[in-house]
């Protein structure tokens, strides 16, 4: 009999990992950038795209179904299902074309993120020492930062010099390289038996901490993706922007998003984790509050937004951190249903941020952007969210 092949070193797993989750993330944030564009190129209104997204986001709340098969047997094969689905998705995308196969093809790969996220996760809860956890959690959401620097300009470029056809079909071949490279880092583990699958759910619903994680992760979306829908309508009518300069907009909410990961990495496990999400918490509730004040020239505004955003991105991926601890034997099933809020959060956001700006303008964004992280900061107090003092080990 063939004894199992060694693990790869966990740095070399990591790694292999961030890159396929770049290419699904891409994948996945593709409509939002280019929405204008595609609409034009597939022959649809714009509603036709934001549609589009709509169904992409609520295909992301089917994660939770197959997160505790990570719990029972490693992340192996829902890291393969993400990045496959992504690669059928682009590849149908590229070949055949149309509405209903672009559409397909991001929903696939929305539902591919929705498996492999949590997956990736547990899995850093499972190989890293609570000491480094929050290093090596800020390390893999630098893919969700890469995503929006790299990615999306890259996407951009092929589509405008050869079509869309060839940016779908370039997304499906890296994303057949993610899988091909995920195969090699993460071994098959083999047969396991492994805990039911109810009773892992059964350990998140009656963890309290765990439901106040989950009320928190809801809270704290809707406060950002409030503002996130708006902001550019808010700079555009404040200070005439053109395309362009809501364009460096954009950028520097990705340099925020990287910066809050960076930032993580380097803070998180040395202030401690719990520290950490609270402090992010008050820090974020205090940028929505003091956003009206900065709109009194571009520049101020604009860093105003790289503050909010990179005081957002610190707090939200603590926030993973934290749940990697609060329920160890169920850890992809707790982190799914924790991106599964999340999701909820996001687009409830969405759905309240134009009303919301249209009645009360500025003032009224933020200041319903601030209460929402205000009572995620107390549904974190009230559930007594703890994780226990870091330990240094072996990562």
């Amino acid at each position: 009999m063939r004894a199992p092949r060694p693990t790869p070193p966990l740095w070399a797993t990591l790694l292999v990992a961030v890159a396929a989750r770049t290419v699904i993330n891409t994948a996945r944030r593709l409509p939002y950038p280019f929405a204008p564009d595609l609409a034009r190129h597939l022959g649809v209104s714009l509603a036709g795209v934001t549609a589009l997204i709509a169904a992409s986001q609520l295909v992301s709340l089917l994660g939770p179904l197959g997160a505790p098969l990570a719990d029972r047997r490693g992340p192996r094969a829902l890291l393969l299902a993400g990045a496959g689905l992504t690669a059928l998705g682009m590849a149908g995308a590229a070949l055949v074309g149309g509405y209903a196969a672009v559409a397909a093809g991001v929903i696939l790969a929305s539902f591919g993120k929705a498996l492999f996220d949590p997956a990736i996760q547990a899995h850093v809860g499972n190989r890293v020492a609570l000491a480094y956890r929050g290093r090596a959690v800020g390390f893999v959401e630098t893919a969700w930062a890469g995503a929006t620097l790299v990615g999306i300009p890259a996407v951009g470029w092929v589509a405008a010099g050869a079509g869309w056809p060839w940016a779908f079909g370039a997304l499906a071949a890296l994303a057949a390289a993610g899988a091909a490279g995920l195969a090699w880092a993460f071994p098959d583990p083999g047969p396991s038996a492994g805990r039911p699958v109810g009773r892992a759910w059964a350990e998140v619903i009656r963890n309290r901490q765990a439901r106040g994680m989950l009320a928190f992760g809801f809270l704290l979306s809707l406060a950002n993706d409030n503002l996130f829908v708006v902001y550019g309508a808010m700079l555009e009518e404040r200070f005439r922007l053109g395309l362009a300069a809501l364009g460096a907009s954009t950028v520097a909410v990705g340099l925020a998003e990287l910066a809050g990961e960076g930032l993580t990495a380097a803070l998180s496990d040395r202030i401690g984790l719990t520290r950490a999400l609270g402090g992010g918490t008050v820090l974020a509730t205090a940028a929505y509050g003091l956003l009206p004040l900065s709109m009194g020239s571009v520049g101020l505004a604009l860093g105003a937004v790289f503050g909010l955003f990179l005081c957002f991105e610190f707090t939200v991926v603590t926030s993973f951190s934290v749940c990697t601890e609060i329920a160890p034997r169920s850890r992809a099933t707790l982190l799914s249903a924790y991106f599964a809020v999340l999701g909820l959060g996001r687009m409830t956001g969405a759905l309240l941020g134009a009303p919301v700006w249209a009645w009360g303008g500025e003032a009224a964004t933020a200041g319903l952007s601030a209460l929402a992280t205000a009572l995620a900061g107390a549904a974190l107090w009230g559930t007594r969210v703890r994780v226990p003092a870091q330990r240094h080990g072996v990562v």
